[in-house]
């Protein structure tokens, strides 16, 4: 046996042992043994699983032994969002953890499955995960291909809440402000245009007002409350557990699919540009986001131009890539001179920016939603519409409208909370017009592919991100969707008016019913 066998034989041998010893452990029921497993955080308290560490407060119960095996959620290969490294993988259960309880998805399906394993990419797991053997999958290669390649005409765009959490990757404090110095570093990596996703933040709301004073008015036979459709987590989650409410879910794209069938029609003619040369790339603080782009219908660009093969986004980044991206090119972000987004889809208002966090997309609608019926700019108190903000589950508020009366609304995130919403609407006890669900707890600022700058996530550093997104609404100088003069001119010389025909072709879609991948649980 050669030198190099003898090694990938010992390095095997290694690798084992550990998992065989404790396996062994576990299986003398031996208790009082004190160990602390890596990744685990602080060393366990004899007689006690977990001690002080990240564990959740049901872990800190007495067991059999100190670290009890507690399963894993199932990740299949082929899951476009997220990956696991099984040599990372201790089994701590932190994922069926927060998949079970706080997205309520696994174990909450009867067996066996039809034909797929129910996931809805939120990415949560990975936030959890204290070793990181749960990772988003990794697109940069693909990225940087398509920036060196010659024939390519790359343009990325770049979602709120990663404007406020790339910095923790750099050493800056969560929530710091570093929305100019990550457009320069986009430039800095060779992307050719460098677009605001809050840009079509705002067009989803001139969208998504249009939709909801239609339903509140009778202009349309879709029922209320309107569910809002901008996070792909909650919207998968709705159609495997909740497909009979889909009537409920509003018919437009997110603002990242907004954007990227525009780049292929609107940038591409403006640019002269033929769509099939241009790589669209989106830099999202969501793993779910990897999901969407591959779904079939989001290929509007194809469809406008009758040409086959185009997608309306190409590749998808979380914030966790793009530093990566950053620091393997050695760039220092934190000394990068802050630059502008490039023109005709760069521009946005405070409350696209507030879209990043709970609570932030209903108020961004109902502030456009108040001007669209009364043609008179909100009072003061729709532009701090202080009780759907915060961190409670279920918040609601009532806003009074000249015309139309009490328009009440709701807003929750997580999914867990997002159920007793469902649950109300389903059995017709929601008084509401307009509900907004968001799949992550906190909203996007708390996506799956964030900055673990807390395992498991913390409402702290949540806050101070949320609060990073509010101060700039609060000093924006335009703080309505409708006052963005890039959509304006939008409407004018491409889309003609909100929900127009081409409007209706490019930004809104139609859902799948997945109700029929899972059981339902029995009794």
């Amino acid at each position: 046996m050669d030198d190099h066998v003898k090694e990938e034989d010992q390095q095997l041998k290694r690798q084992v042992t550990r998992r065989s010893f404790l396996k062994m452990m576990g299986g003398l029921g031996l208790a009082g043994i004190t160990m602390s497993l890596a990744g685990c955080g602080a060393t366990s308290v004899a007689g006690q699983a977990g001690g002080d560490g990240w564990l959740p407060q049901q872990y800190q119960g007495r067991g059999a032994w100190p670290a009890q095996v507690r399963g894993r959620v199932p990740i299949t290969p082929d899951n476009p969002s997220i990956v696991r490294d099984d040599q990372k993988c201790i089994l701590c259960g932190q994922c069926l953890e927060v998949c079970k309880n706080v997205q309520t998805v696994v174990g909450h399906y009867g067996l066996p499955l039809a034909d797929e394993v129910v996931c809805i990419n939120c990415g949560q797991c990975a936030l959890w995960c204290p070793t990181a053997a749960i990772t988003e999958r990794d697109d940069t290669q693909k990225v940087l291909q398509a920036i060196q390649d010659p024939n390519k005409h790359v343009v990325v765009q770049t979602a709120p809440a990663t404007r406020v959490a790339l910095g923790e990757e750099f050493g800056l404090p969560p929530g710091t402000w570093v929305a100019g110095q990550q457009v320069a570093a986009l430039k800095r990596l060779g992307f050719d245009g460098v677009f605001d996703t809050s840009f079509t933040a705002d067009l989803t709301i001139m969208e998504e007002a249009t939709e909801l004073i239609k339903r509140i008015t009778g202009g349309t036979n879709m029922p209320l409350p309107q569910f809002t459709s901008c996070s792909p987590g909650w919207v998968k989650f709705c159609e495997y557990f909740y497909p009979d409410l889909l009537p409920h879910m509003s018919s437009c794209k997110s603002p990242q699919q907004m954007l990227g069938a525009l780049v292929k029609t609107y940038y591409a003619k403006a640019k002269n540009i033929a769509p099939e040369n241009i790589f669209s790339v989106s830099i999202m603080p969501c793993t779910a986001k990897k999901f969407e782009m591959q779904r079939p219908e989001m290929n509007s660009s194809a469809h406008y131009w009758h040409q086959e093969g185009l997608r309306d986004i190409d590749a998808v980044l979380t914030t966790r890539e793009l530093a990566r991206m950053i620091k393997q090119q050695n760039i220092d972000l934190n000394k990068l001179p802050e630059q502008n987004y490039d023109p005709l889809m760069g521009e946005s208002t405070g409350g696209a920016i507030i879209f990043g966090a709970t609570g932030g997309v209903m108020e961004a609608a109902v502030r456009t939603a108040y001007y669209f019926i009364t043609e008179q700019q909100p009072p003061a108190n729709l532009l701090t519409l202080t009780p759907v903000r915060g961190l409670e589950g279920v918040k609601e508020a009532a806003v009074d409208v000249p015309g139309v009366g009490t328009v009440k609304v709701a807003v929750c995130h997580g999914m867990s909370n997002g159920r007793q919403v469902l649950e109300a609407v389903r059995k017709g006890n929601a008084p509401w017009h307009f509900v907004e669900f968001m799949c992550c707890p906190g909203g996007c600022i708390s996506g799956g592919g964030q900055p673990r700058s807390a395992v498991p996530p913390s409402d702290e550093v949540r806050m101070q991100r949320i609060n990073s997104l509010y101060q700039a609404d609060a000093r924006a100088q335009r703080r309505e969707s409708h006052e963005n003069a890039e959509v304006l001119a939008l409407y004018q010389n491409f889309l003609k008016h909100p929900m127009s025909e081409l409007a209706e072709e490019l930004l809104h879609t139609k859902y799948t019913d997945r109700g029929k991948k899972v059981k339902e649980m029995t009794a």
